[in-house]
């Protein structure tokens, strides 16, 4: 495992800013040389430290107009049940993300649609459908004023 001091810190910090950070300009950053700033990258990939590297896409550029997080509770707690929930959410390109969590409920989702309109058709005919869901609770984003994520 990569030992994870101060400098490589920064340089986390920098390409999880901008992915696309040049070698040169990230070790001009963190006060490297350009060859000792590029074994330590390598050595935080290899380590599984980085894991990826991922473009930031804007939303409203590809027709996301509606985002919502969904709690949603199962009527059962089975293997079976969470398996087979899981399975159904890979085929449906709105939910962005899930979480299986602790709780009241099971899961939370992260769910990016074109509209109201298309998340009721989403939340009726998807979610609505699937065996062993007993309980979905929207909260929609109204705004995101710090958003971390890749």
């Amino acid at each position: 495992m990569a030992k994870i001091d101060r400098i490589n810190q920064h340089i986390l910090r920098e390409v999880s800013q901008d992915g696309r950070i040049s070698n040169l300009d990230l070790a001009d950053r963190v006060g490297l040389s350009p060859s000792a700033c590029l074994r330590r990258v390598q050595e935080l990939e290899r380590a599984g430290v980085i894991s990826g590297y991922r473009a930031v896409l804007n939303p409203a550029a590809l027709g996301i107009g509606f985002v919502a997080y969904i709690g949603v509770g199962l009527g059962e707690h089975t293997k079976a049940a969470q398996e087979g929930f899981e399975e159904a959410l890979q085929q449906a390109p709105e939910v962005v993300e899930c979480h299986n969590i602790t709780g009241t409920i099971e899961y939370l989702l992260r769910v990016e649609c074109a509209d109201l309109a298309s998340y009721k058709t989403f939340h009726t005919e998807v979610l609505g459908t699937l065996p062993h869901v007993t309980s979905i609770t929207s909260y929609v984003v109204m705004g995101s004023p710090k958003d971390m994520r890749a």
